[in-house]
């Protein structure tokens, strides 16, 4: 069981120690969307949501987190998120979430890239969750990464 990186001889979980690494630039981006009825679509473009502002919700969660990220994921590092940015946009079925996290550390972002997508999400459809019920999260996959010892990856 040993080619597994987080078990240890026995089986068991364990993290992986990243103490010897060099801390080096990283970041990670990945995308997701939240698929929403016209009226919920509407509501977005005349900023008539209930709860209020709810792309300025979104982008806050997202950014929290992307640094709360290692509090969810028992086996992630805690590692220094040095910038994170959310970003929305919506389209012609949904809202398109991008997250872009960066770090000078001694493992990757992309769990918190991930989680900041994830988190956005969550957060919109409860801010529209009044106006339609059937909202629904999708497509969240990582789009790129850069730096460490794997180099850089980007989706094709």
């Amino acid at each position: 069981m040993s080619e597994f990186t987080h078990l240890d001889g026995a089986g068991h979980a364990r993290m992986v120690d990243v103490t010897e690494k060099t801390p080096t630039v990283r970041s990670a981006t990945a995308t997701g969307v939240v698929h929403c009825s016209p009226a919920v679509l509407q509501a977005l473009r005349d900023d008539t949501v209930p709860k209020g502002d709810a792309f300025a919700v979104a982008r806050i969660a997202g950014i929290a987190g992307a640094k709360r990220c290692a509090e969810l994921l028992p086996l992630a590092h805690v590692i220094g998120v040095h910038g994170a940015s959310v970003d929305l946009e919506l389209t012609d079925d949904g809202v398109a979430i991008a997250a872009t996290v960066r770090t000078a550390d001694r493992t990757g972002v992309e769990m918190e890239a991930f989680t900041a997508v994830s988190v956005a999400a969550l957060a919109l459809v409860d801010m529209v969750k009044a106006i339609d019920k059937g909202v629904w999260i999708g497509e969240i996959r990582l789009q790129s990464k850069t730096g460490g010892k794997s180099g850089d990856w980007h989706r094709s």
